[in-house]
């Protein structure tokens, strides 16, 4: 169902309610997903920081914090465009992204790093990742250094929505070893999926500052 902007205003509120209700699993960063065993991380898009260059030691800004409001009985998904399951599902398949997007090692290939997404981004994203972890510049850092990576993703807040689109902001941290040491460091991101009911698929990430100043 097409919501206008009115009605998109409406809601919104009650969505952020919503996403809460899902599960601390969706908001907390003791459930936060993440591998023991380093992957290789895709350089994320444009905007975002190619795995091989040192990641950023900004502080990880604070989970949103919402508070529980009463929804009166009503059936808040007959107002939305998704079932609670399939936003459930779209929030469970950008964390796994994430954290995929930010895990790497310099002994893996770009086939290797893309590969560990298959299933969660959509084909013109796994190229795009591709051609970006195999940066000729990016690769010889990241060989040179010998870094690994391993990743976190927290979501924060679901910022815009329709009938097959959903965008979440979400904060992604590296945890990176070199030849040189180890230092940890977090950005956040605007992710984007495209999909319906219970099957998603991410087709696009970029910094969350991109567009919103």
């Amino acid at each position: 169902m097409d919501l206008s902007p009115g009605q998109q205003k409406a809601v919104f509120a009650v969505v952020v309610v919503v996403l809460a209700a899902l599960g601390y699993w969706l908001l907390l960063p003791k459930v936060t997903h993440s591998h023991g065993q380093a992957r290789p991380a895709a350089s994320p898009a444009p905007a975002a920081t190619a795995p091989g260059s040192q990641p950023s030691q900004t502080a990880s800004p604070p989970p949103a914090t919402v508070s529980p409001a009463s929804t009166g009985g009503v059936d808040i998904y007959s107002l939305l465009p998704f079932t609670q399951q399939g936003l459930a599902a779209a929030a469970a398949v950008t964390e796994k992204f994430v954290v995929d997007y930010n895990t790497y090692s310099y002994t893996e290939s770009a086939d290797d790093y893309v590969g560990r997404m298959n299933g969660l981004i959509t084909t013109q994203l796994a190229s795009t990742l591709r051609g970006l972890y195999s940066t000729p510049g990016v690769v010889k850092v990241r060989t040179g250094q010998k870094q690994v990576s391993a990743g976190i993703a927290v979501i924060n807040s679901l910022r815009s929505f329709g009938p097959s689109s959903l965008t979440f902001i979400v904060t992604g941290t590296q945890h990176l070893t070199t030849s040189k040491g180890t230092s940890s460091g977090s950005s956040q991101y605007a992710v984007t999926l495209t999909g319906s009911g219970t099957s998603w698929q991410v087709n696009d990430i970029e910094l969350s500052s991109v567009g919103q100043s």
